[in-house]
């Protein structure tokens, strides 16, 4: 069997709108293999005309869809992608130049975050997107945590950073937002249920300021005006309506 030395891992829940677009940017892996969690479109058909490897099933919490996904590879390194993202050939160069001589480990991707047509670059955080991310790993040395929405990381092995960056077609505009912080917020609800520990009422007041000063100063989304206002606002209530949801409502 031919050594397999670069394994593409996509996770697609109905994504028949946008798979296509992902996995034409993935041809230079060695293998891509496609999570079909709970597909009811058209997404199995279009992984298997990408010649795709696909694990179909159901995973209510996202931690283990991913961790399900990482084992299913047979790369001794894994990109692990969303299919609203898109590598583009520089980062792609970049991965094959870096798999071929790096010792054990994870590697940080950094990423261009558009809402439509728009880079917004500053910012991001706050369990409201990221500016990077450890996508590239050796297998064994990323392990999802089994929360429903931005799980926990086990990551092990020597951390480096790639300097080419992955496009992320974030949210379509500022409907898609307030729909994303209305699931996001849900699950997380959901999540504080389990845990336990929902928190206070004053405790998640006082992080909607903390929260929108860190995305608004310290990351920089004065840099991109009404945006960068818009994505602090978001990750500052992201916590406040997950406990009102977990307080106020039964999962």
């Amino acid at each position: 069997m031919t050594e397999v030395a670069l394994s593409a891992l996509v996770v697609a829940h109905n994504e028949e709108h946008q798979l296509a677009a992902c996995l034409a940017t993935l041809a230079f892996a060695d293998e891509i293999v496609v999570v079909l969690d709970r597909c009811t479109d058209d997404s199995a058909g279009i992984a298997a005309a990408h010649g795709c490897r696909t694990l179909a099933g159901a995973w209510p919490i996202e931690g283990d869809r991913r961790n399900a996904g990482i084992e299913a590879c047979r790369g001794r390194w894994v990109l692990e992608v969303d299919a609203d993202e898109r590598v583009p050939e520089e980062l792609a160069r970049e991965i094959r130049a870096a798999i071929a001589t790096a010792s054990p480990g994870h590697f940080l991707v950094p990423f261009d975050n558009y809402v439509g047509d728009r880079l917004v670059r500053y910012g991001w955080g706050g369990s409201w997107g990221v500016s990077s991310a450890p996508r590239l790993f050796t297998k064994g040395a990323k392990r999802w945590g089994r929360q429903r929405i931005h799980p926990s990381l086990e990551l092990h092995g020597e951390p480096r950073r790639l300097k080419a960056r992955m496009i992320h077609h974030v949210d379509a505009n500022i409907s898609d937002m307030i729909r994303r912080l209305d699931r996001y917020t849900t699950a997380h609800a959901a999540d504080l249920r389990d845990s336990g520990d929902i928190g206070s009422l004053p405790g998640n007041l006082r992080r909607v300021v903390s929260r929108f000063l860190k995305c608004y100063w310290r990351r920089q989304g004065y840099r991109e005006g009404a945006w960068g206002f818009l994505i602090a606002l978001f990750a500052a209530l992201y916590p406040l309506l997950s406990h009102l949801k977990a307080r106020l409502e039964r999962g």
